[in-house]
């Protein structure tokens, strides 16, 4: 509750409206059928069983209204439950320590509402901690992991190129190269980019 309850506080100070807070799966459901908003802030672990009806909830919420943005926020990595839904538009998963790095949370949540996707950094090396995943990866140079690993995350080609200080063009080049290896089809939208790697190395055992 106080999570929550500071959370709407900074939303709120950073001119976001929040229409509605609520402590439990249901009414999470209920809100957002009565207010549509553009994005949904949810907990992966919230009442009445406080294991993964938040996440369930955001199954239901990308059924019953894709239009809607969902944010999911969790304390530690829980993959298990969401897996379908990371990769997709309109979908972002984080720690909820990437809350205090108030540009970054900005970020996403504009990604997100915006029908693009966020993943915390830490959730991509979790989805390609498997040996098996990184054992596919090996054909892949250095460079090119850290360009997947960001994609991953939801960046546009023109922020990877940023962070790593590469033009637009090589960071095409190496996107080219990465899909080629891993036997992927790249149709040039980065949702389905994302939505393909998550599906590839969720294919080669992954959890």
């Amino acid at each position: 509750m106080l999570f929550r309850e500071g959370l709407v506080r900074l939303l709120a100070e950073s001119g976001h409206q929040v229409v509605a807070s609520v402590g439990d799966a249901e009414s999470l459901r209920e809100v957002v059928a009565e207010h549509h908003p553009d994005l949904a802030l949810v907990d992966i672990r919230m009442p009445p069983n406080h294991d993964s009806d938040g996440a369930q909830a955001a199954r239901r919420i990308r059924d019953e209204h894709p239009e809607v943005g969902v944010l999911l926020l969790s304390q530690h990595i829980e993959l298990r439950h969401c897996l379908g839904l990371i990769g997709t538009p309109g979908f972002g998963y984080l720690l909820k320590d990437r809350v205090l790095h108030l540009d970054e949370f900005e970020d996403a949540i504009a990604r997100v509402a915006g029908g693009g996707v966020a993943l915390d950094p830490e959730v991509v090396q979790a989805l390609v901690r498997g040996r098996k995943a990184w054992d596919a990866l090996t054909a892949l140079s250095d460079r090119e992991r850290e360009v997947l690993a960001l994609v991953a995350e939801g960046h546009s080609n023109t922020a990877v190129g940023k962070a790593l200080f590469l033009s637009d063009r090589t960071v095409e080049a190496h996107l080219r190269s990465v899909f080629t290896k891993l036997d992927l089809y790249d149709d040039g939208t980065t949702n389905r980019r994302v939505r393909a790697v998550v599906s590839y190395l969720e294919s080669r055992g992954t959890s």
